[in-house]
């Protein structure tokens, strides 16, 4: 489920997702993103919007497989809060919270290879700017280097930026996901919801988590990247920082991109998560 999720979600979002990470760390260089998706081919070609797949892909197939393996156990917690028994179906709003409780545990699978993914991202940037001199491209160079440069503690630059980005992003995720279904399905089951519905809702679920979290995760992308070139302040930092020296606005370079992204992988995840559930659930039933 998690892998043929995942692979949905990178496969359909990629180029959205590189546009957002150069718009984020970069927002001098583009004027928005046509402009940086035609620049992007011209410096670097077609392949230039595909780097960061394998970390991507990573990344998302281990977050998944933790949240959503996470997200009924932490279903059962929110049972137990509310006393409620272990069949009861919850709330769309717990639901939300049980989402946002795994999300927190998927935190630590993503951070390490988001890192990755964001400076293979902006590596070509990076060297444009001359903050760099020569850039690595390849995924185990981008990891040799962060071994040789910080040790294994390295991969974790912007861990509580991801943290505040995913707790809070995740119950808007969930919460959203959830009440988009409840409207589709208007007093019938979840569970009969065809395709259309559910990529509805999945990408709707998606463009509200990015609505709510996109500043946290501009300061996460400017920390992993720029700390390429050396040791960025921490969250409340670097965020003061670009409100001071940019205005609020740059928190949200690269936004539209996201949304492109959010809703289109989003449904892609959530459609081939459900119908991959429900295939597992009839063989097990069979059996």
């Amino acid at each position: 489920m998690a892998c043929l999720g995942g692979t949905a979600c990178v496969v359909t979002g990629q180029p959205f997702d590189t546009a957002k990470v150069k718009m984020q760390t970069f927002p001098d260089m583009y004027k928005g993103i046509v402009d940086c998706f035609v620049k992007t081919y011209k410096q670097v070609g077609f392949r230039g919007f595909y780097k960061g797949t394998t970390p991507a892909l990573v990344a998302n197939i281990a977050e998944n497989s933790v949240l959503f393996m996470c997200y009924g156990f932490c279903q059962q917690i929110v049972r137990r809060i509310v006393g409620v028994d272990r069949k009861t179906k919850l709330s769309d709003l717990q639901n939300a919270a049980a989402g946002s409780f795994a999300s927190a545990f998927a935190t630590l699978v993503l951070c390490p290879t988001e890192l990755v993914k964001c400076r293979l991202q902006a590596m070509h940037e990076m060297q444009l700017s001359g903050k760099i001199t020569q850039g690595q491209n390849t995924v185990w160079s981008v990891v040799k280097s962060v071994i040789q440069k910080d040790g294994p503690l390295g991969f974790y630059r912007g861990l509580s930026s991801t943290l505040l980005r995913e707790v809070p992003g995740y119950f808007f995720f969930f919460g959203g996901y959830e009440l988009s279904r409840t409207f589709f399905a208007s007093g019938r089951s979840k569970d009969e919801l065809g395709p259309i519905p559910l990529l509805l809702s999945g990408g709707f679920g998606g463009s509200c988590l990015w609505i709510a979290v996109y500043p946290v995760d501009c300061v996460k992308s400017r920390i992993q990247v720029l700390s390429m070139a050396g040791k960025q302040t921490g969250f409340m930092g670097t965020f003061v920082t670009v409100v001071r020296t940019e205005g609020v606005l740059a928190l949200y370079s690269g936004l539209k991109p996201t949304m492109i992204r959010a809703f289109l992988a989003n449904g892609a995840l959530f459609l081939a998560y459900e119908y991959s559930r429900k295939l597992m659930m009839n063989q097990i039933d069979s059996y």
